[in-house]
């Protein structure tokens, strides 16, 4: 199986299934370039693997294919928190979005989110009844539709009529 004759081992379940491989490692990488290196890099494993009989050899070429996929996302994940650190150590860390240097908020921007939580007060204030209830309950309270109705004593689904009326409401007033 080393030099890749065997088609009744894994190389020859590689060779078979190889398309159907890659497709499977571009919906799981997002990338084609990088699942043609992780179908390359499935090929380099396979090839001077010994191992005894295996049950279901194409789960085992996807399980493979899996594993170097999430190699790969755990070694991102690691070199960017390496390298934020570094930042970090270096530069210090970079203020949140909104905030100057010395960490408080520009005024421009505070006075803008001050207007915007009026305006959606107000627009909640003037939600009929029923849809201000609800959405209060649901948005608010965190209630999932189903306590919602218990606690109203209303049905599922016209909890969610008035979260479809609350939630068209808001969005006319808003964009008004």
């Amino acid at each position: 199986m080393a030099d890749g004759t065997d088609e009744t081992g894994l190389a020859g379940l590689y060779r078979i299934h190889r398309a159907e491989l890659l497709r499977f490692l571009v919906a799981r990488t997002g990338d084609p370039a990088e699942a043609e290196d992780v179908v390359q890099e499935v090929w380099f494993k396979i090839a001077d693997l010994q191992t005894g009989p295996i049950a279901n050899g194409k789960s085992y070429l996807f399980r493979i294919a899996h594993n170097l996929v999430l190699d790969r996302v755990r070694e991102r994940k690691r070199r960017h928190a390496r390298e934020q650190s570094w930042s970090d150590t270096e530069h210090g860390p970079l203020p949140p979005s909104g905030e100057v240097a010395d960490g408080r908020r520009n005024a421009e921007q505070e006075m803008e989110d001050r207007d915007e939580a009026a305006r959606l007060a107000s627009a909640i204030a003037n939600l009929p009844e029923g849809a201000r209830n609800v959405l209060r309950l649901h948005k608010i309270d965190g209630l999932s539709h189903g306590e919602v109705a218990t606690k109203l004593g209303i049905s599922k689904s016209g909890v969610e009529k008035h979260m479809a009326v609350a939630m068209k409401h808001l969005r006319k007033l808003l964009e008004d």
